[in-house]
């Protein structure tokens, strides 16, 4: 993990209202005001501490594997794992993630926000409970892209989120308003301890 300005755990900011935000990438400026417009009539101070996930960049090759179909691979050569250079991927995986923390915080600081953040290499959820613990959250923002299935399920974040944080959890989805998440998205919003 690497932390961007951000307290050590033992500095939790006392005295301050700790809001936890875990993305899933970089957040628009429109995105990052309505966040901190959430919090801006609080009495106390709000600092945010961002988490956002180091991509993997094994993922991202089988990813981009798996998108070929059969008659790609059957009429291509095939290419020895040994040519696809990992590390370099793995390189731009962590060149991207700090660039999109980075326009994260901007983004944040830009609205008036506190805001410091870290690259996490832990599964999200890990991640998350353990920076509220770290730093007493008050409540916790997961901001995704829609993920109909695993929503479904409730394997995504925020239901994983849900049954194992004791703060108010509040899912978000990045690149929309409020308005258009309460006409097309009924299952998002806070949930209580």
């Amino acid at each position: 993990m690497s932390e961007n300005s951000a307290p050590s755990p033992a500095e939790s900011s006392s005295g301050d209202y700790d809001v936890v935000l875990l993305v899933e990438q970089a957040l628009t400026t429109r995105d990052a005001a309505q966040v901190h417009s959430l919090h801006e009539d609080l009495d106390e101070p709000v600092t945010y501490h961002v988490l956002l996930p180091l991509e993997d960049a094994a993922a991202r090759i089988e990813s981009a594997m798996g998108s070929l179909t059969a008659g790609d691979m059957l009429a291509s050569p095939t290419m020895p794992m040994g040519e696809v250079d990992l590390e370099a991927v793995r390189k731009d995986c962590e060149e991207r993630s700090a660039a999109e923390l980075e326009s994260t915080l901007e983004a944040l600081r830009a609205s008036g926000a506190t805001a410091v953040g870290e690259i996490v290499t832990d599964p999200p959820i890990d991640a998350l409970a353990a920076k509220v613990a770290a730093v007493d959250g008050r409540e916790a923002i997961i901001l995704t892209r829609p993920h109909v299935v695993a929503e479904f399920f409730h394997l995504d974040w925020t239901s994983k989120a849900r049954r194992r944080l004791g703060v108010p959890i509040l899912h978000l989805l990045e690149h929309e308003n409020f308005d258009e998440q309460a006409e097309g998205y009924g299952d998002e919003g806070v949930t209580g301890l």
